[in-house]
This record gives structure tokens, sequence and C-alpha cells, in this order.
């Protein structure tokens, strides 16, 4: 039997859950495997999309950390694990595929178990938006994701969100804006 970290690294899209919803995503180097995701979703490439990773220093390939003053590191840190995404200064390398528009990139910590595990197993964050089509409500079980997005998806990590009652907020780490309360 396939496993999350096969399909992910065979450029597969998995669903799998968040803090408060289930997320569909891929491997971020993957640009067919994102390109997928955004098709499933109807999701246009200029939005960008955000990663989550299960430690810092997963980022640190696509965030531009020295764009990061020292003054304001430690508040960005200290806003992790779980509930808040950041937007920070992409690295001029990061694929505009993630970025989107944007010389920015949406990335956040997390403290779901799974997601920590296939993080940690694939050395990488994980592509990360809500499982649902455009203009639907995410799914919150595997079980929703199941009867809506089965056939869309390659591989349901059969999981539980960490029960937050909203999607995560959504801030500019630098100025403390928010985009998504």
């Amino acid at each position: 039997m396939t496993t999350a970290v096969e399909t992910f690294q065979q450029g597969g899209v998995i669903a799998y859950p968040t803090e408060a919803v289930f997320g569909l995503g891929c491997d971020p180097d993957n640009q067919s495997a994102v390109e997928r995701i955004l098709q499933i979703k109807n999701r246009p490439v200029e939005k960008g999309l955000i990663l989550l990773a299960g430690n810092y220093s997963q980022l640190l390939p696509y965030i531009d950390d020295n764009a990061i003053p020292q003054d304001k590191r430690f508040t960005v840190l200290s806003r992790w694990p779980d509930g808040v995404t950041q937007v920070l200064p992409a690295r001029p390398s990061t694929p505009k595929y993630l970025t989107g528009k944007f010389t920015s990139l949406a990335v956040r910590v997390t403290s779901q178990p799974d997601v920590v595990a296939l993080c940690r197993q694939t050395g990488k964050p994980v592509v990360s938006t809500s499982a649902n089509l455009s203009g639907q409500s995410p799914a919150l079980t595997w079980q929703e994701v199941e009867c809506t997005l089965a056939s869309s998806v390659d591989y349901i990590i059969k999981g539980d969100t960490l029960g937050f009652d909203k999607p995560s907020t959504i801030i500019d780490a630098l100025t403390g804006e928010t985009f998504r309360s």
C-alpha cells in the first residue's frame, strides 16, 4: 500500500488534516503537482499558495530569512505553531507557481502530528490550500474529503484536525497587517 510520503515524493496530491480544516497538498518543488492542485480547486496561480511546515527550518529554502529584521524575528517566530499564517519575503528563487503575483510567500508552522510527520519524513514543507472546490466550504473530516474529492486526490491521511474553529489568520509577518482573521 502506498503511503503519504511515497505519494508526496511521486508527485501526487494528498488531502490531510490541518488545525481547523482538511488541506490539499503536494511537494512544493513539483510544479506539475502544484498545477494539478490549482486545477482541482479552480484557483488562479496569481493568488499564490501557503506552505505548511513542521518546523521553521523547512521553510528556509523558500523564504528570505535575511529580510526579517532582527528586532522582528522573535515576534515572527513566537506566533507559531498553529493558527497563524505569516506572509514573509520570498527568496528570488522561489517559484512563481507558489508565490503567485507576489514577492512574498504565505507560510505556517503547525503542530498537527500527521503534517509534522510528513514534513519530517520528506524534509520539506507541504503546499497547503483548503480541501474543497472553489466556492464550497472546506472539508472538516477525511470522510468529507472522501465524499467530495476522492477521485481528484491520490492519498487521504485519515487523521483529525486540531479542532480549531476557523482557518488560520493570515498576516503580514513584518507589519502585522491582517489579510484574513
